[in-house]
């Protein structure tokens, strides 16, 4: 027994490494939008809502291609699906290109688009192929061992591209309220051109691991067949998935969530900017809010299930959430963005611990569920422009009632907060009682 372990532990070594690095670049790539966001605001002279479209581009994709790229994958497989899944991803990273020629917001937008399509792909193939491609009953560790490759590299990407887009954009913007309609078209041009050489690079990257992944040595995997008997015990009458209210009510919870998460780590950069923190050091708030993801999602590798069960890493999660979210409201200055930061500990167990318990006891319509799980992620593209609405609304009335713009915009983007105290509040309700409602009524 020790020599099949020992030779499993050889064969999948590589092709591990391989996907936590695809896990990575996903990372990189979803985790600079909290440096986009303030830098197309600025170019684009957008509004709060306007510039969380940015967010909300990528993740949108997940609907529009989780079932698409699920057909995809059934017929070219999980290698050949990960490597075209990099190969639009670099294609949407060329479009930037034209997009900063252009200076044109829907054309940023389609770039960023197409990259989630990519990326939805991609995903779609690397979460079953690193699940399946060694022993079932390890499949959490390296699900773990992925997830903080993934904010590891988030936070490696959302420094990287703070450091090129958002430097001197604090001067940018204070040249623009003065400057002539020659001079203002010439700031913006050169603001443009500064995202050009790190999407060329981003392209070039992506195409070679598109090619790398190809001709990697990934063993070929299959899931094994879904069950097609009746599910067991109490579901034996089941025929739909309409008939699961816990798995339904897991994929609202799941896109509650995914919301909480992006606002927690793409609308903290602006928050900083909004309370006059200076670009220079509010460029590094993403990172703090991936860093506070990746010890936590670290802690519950060693934790869970050993020492602490899944519901309950999930009840202390909603619950530090809305905790760490009335601290948000009640303070100001870089305390409050620190609590924004602090959220990364309640999201880092949410994911993992919502999808064991929508998917239990589903049986045949576990695949199914899984597809709706993956297009739960679309919260992400609801709730951060819900936000920015929110702030946009506030800081109007706030100006209307005499505050100066300036207090007007801090003031409102603290209070808009508020939008995350329900979306923890449901995982919560998820937590405590909503997994276990197996059935619309009692028999």
């Amino acid at each position: 027994m020790s020599n099949q372990q020992s030779l499993s532990k050889t064969n999948y070594t590589i092709p591990i490494a391989i996907i936590a690095g695809l896990f990575s670049i996903f990372g990189f790539v979803t985790w600079i939008n909290g440096a986009l966001i303030p830098f197309m605001k600025t170019l684009n002279e957008l509004t709060e809502a306007q510039s969380y479209m940015v967010a909300s581009a990528s993740y949108i994709s997940f609907v529009v291609m989780a079932l698409p790229s699920s057909y995809i994958i059934g017929k070219i497989g999980y290698k050949k699906g990960m490597s075209l899944g990099l190969t639009i991803m670099a294609i949407g990273a060329l479009v930037f290109i034209p997009a900063a020629e252009a200076q044109t917001y829907w054309l940023f937008l389609t770039a960023i688009f197409i990259q989630g399509t990519g990326m939805t792909l991609c995903q779609t193939a690397a979460n079953p192929y690193i699940t399946i491609i060694g022993p079932i009953e390890s499949g959490a560790k390296r699900m773990a061992l992925m997830g903080i490759a993934n904010k590891s590299a988030g936070a490696l990407g959302s420094l990287v591209f703070g450091a090129l887009l958002l430097s001197g954009i604090d001067e940018v913007k204070e040249k623009i309220g003065t400057a002539s309609a020659i001079e203002k078209e010439q700031l913006l041009a050169t603001m443009a051109d500064s995202v050009v050489t790190p999407y060329i690079v981003m392209a070039i990257v992506l195409f070679i691991f598109a090619i790398l992944i190809r001709k990697a040595p990934l063993p070929e995997v299959e899931a094994t067949e879904e069950t097609k008997g009746e599910v067991k015990n109490d579901e034996t009458t089941k025929t739909s998935i309409f008939q699961f209210p816990h798995l339904w009510l897991g994929v609202l919870t799941l896109f509650v969530y995914v919301g909480a998460e992006v606002i927690a780590g793409d609308s903290i950069i602006s928050y900083g900017l909004s309370l006059g923190i200076p670009a220079a050091d509010a460029k590094f708030f993403t990172l703090f809010t991936l860093s506070a993801m990746v010890v936590t999602y670290a802690l519950g590798v060693f934790l869970i299930p050993k020492y602490l069960k899944q519901d309950t890493a999930l009840k202390i999660s909603a619950i530090l959430g809305i905790i760490f979210s009335i601290c948000i409201l009640s303070t100001t200055g870089f305390t409050s963005v620190l609590f924004v930061a602090s959220l990364g500990i309640a999201n880092a167990l949410v994911w993992p611990a919502i999808w064991p318990l929508t998917l239990d006891g589903l049986g045949k319509f576990t695949k199914t569920a899984s597809a709706l799980l993956i297009m739960a992620i679309a919260g992400g593209a609801v709730i951060l422009p819900l936000y920015g609405k929110l702030v946009d609304s506030g800081k109007h009335q706030l100006i209307t009632s005499g505050l100066e713009e300036a207090e007007a915009i801090a003031t409102a983007s603290t209070n808009s907060y508020w939008i995350l105290i329900p979306c923890y509040a449901m995982v919560l309700f998820f937590a405590v009682w909503g997994h276990k409602i197996k059935n619309w009524t009692k028999k």
